[in-house]
């Protein structure tokens, strides 16, 4: 193994661009003596990053302040980040809606776009109207496609690292599916692909209602509920990336299946599918008996997937999310249920970023991809070893 010293030329310009870079972003037109005081690298050595900075279109010289007096000298010159340099894309393919957020290096959204989408489409169908989605956001902001860094995209299943969906029932013709690269011939730069709860549980951890907690489960309540988790604030996929899919605990020796707890009559619901979901909840807010009965085991099954996760990894926060975060009285049983079994129950709380949330944590999933790049210099630590 090999020993890195302090004299190592290539990790040393490599730390120094990251620090000053990572400065430069955080702050508002700073001049080189700023940079240099918050670095506390020397003057010449800010000077030299900078210049490889300007040559890779990073940074641009900002235009003085027109408040500066001239009365003495010449004002220092002021730089900042060109978060323009290059842009970011976050995808959500769902079953009923594709959606795009598209952003600067910074991860300021610019443009936004989505599309319905007919439960029941293909692969092919539902990836051309992927493309379309993003080329009409791409058009809308005059974004040029090789412009692109990197693109997130968020998807139901259990996803490999390449992007492939070893299993995915949410979608027609998704299992076995090479995702990853079925989208990366769309495009000139790296695709991520992430499980949907997975990235909004991503998504609630950077803009949503897990800020300020690094433990986390995020829960996607549908008909067949997912959940995505953080501890120490990173990600947590599991061995095979089927962490969090709860919704297979009724194949368990669970009793009873969405359909049949959904089910106001003798027979399983059928279709089971949102809409004829929905019609049952509004039965059972105008006073059906049954469909009251059938809401309360559905809610009762929702809690019980929560706390088996909850009781196995201890998190802070517990984020609610999905289409079933808007039912009425989720929030206390789930409450109560986690009281019961842990000795120190989480905070329970609803997504913040409601619909958003998916798209929001792939973008965040191809923001992170890109400031390894930019910022990070464990990789190059790790290679020399």
């Amino acid at each position: 193994m090999g020993r890195l010293t302090g004299g190592d030329p290539s990790l040393l310009r490599r730390i120094n661009s990251a620090v000053v870079l990572h400065a430069l972003r955080g702050a508002d037109s700073p001049t080189l003596t700023d940079l240099t005081r918050v670095t506390g690298l020397s003057r010449p050595t800010v000077e030299g990053v900078m210049e490889g900075l300007f040559e890779a279109g990073l940074v641009v010289e900002s235009l003085p302040d027109g408040g500066e007096t001239r009365r003495q000298g010449r004002p220092a010159r002021r730089f900042r980040f060109r978060a323009e340099a290059g842009h970011l894309l976050g995808i959500e393919i769902g079953p009923h809606r594709i959606s795009a957020l598209l952003s600067g290096l910074d991860g300021r959204i610019i443009g936004a776009g989505s599309r319905e989408v007919s439960e029941t489409a293909c692969a092919d169908d539902r990836l051309d109207k992927a493309r379309v989605v993003v080329a009409d956001v791409l058009r809308r902001t005059g974004v040029a496609r090789s412009s692109l860094r990197a693109v997130g995209v968020g998807s139901p299943g259990i996803v490999e690292a390449d992007g492939t969906v070893r299993l995915g029932t949410a979608l027609p013709d998704w299992t076995g599916l090479a995702l990853g690269e079925r989208l990366r011939r769309s495009f000139r730069c790296p695709v991520l692909v992430e499980n949907d709860a997975n990235a909004a549980a991503v998504a609630e951890h950077w803009k949503g209602a897990a800020t300020e907690s690094d433990d986390i489960v995020f829960v996607l309540a549908g008909l067949s509920p997912g959940a995505g988790s953080l501890i120490g604030g990173r990600l947590h996929r599991g061995f095979g990336g089927a962490a969090g899919e709860i919704g297979a605990l009724h194949l368990l020796g669970r009793e009873a299946t969405p359909e049949k707890l959904l089910s106001t009559t003798d027979t399983p619901l059928d279709p089971l599918d949102e809409p004829a979901v929905a019609a049952v909840f509004a039965k059972a807010r105008h006073g059906d008996v049954r469909a009251q009965a059938a809401v309360e085991r559905f809610i009762q099954r929702l809690v019980h997937d929560v706390a088996a996760l909850v009781l196995a990894l201890d998190p802070e926060l517990v984020v609610i999310g999905g289409w079933a975060a808007g039912l009425d009285g989720v929030l206390d049983p789930l409450r109560r249920e986690l009281a019961r079994y842990c000795l120190r129950p989480p905070r329970v709380t609803l997504s913040l970023l409601g619909e958003a949330a998916v798209a929001t944590g792939a973008l965040r999933l191809a923001l992170d991809h890109v400031e390894e790049q930019l910022f990070a210099v464990e990789k190059t630590v790790t290679a020399r070893r």
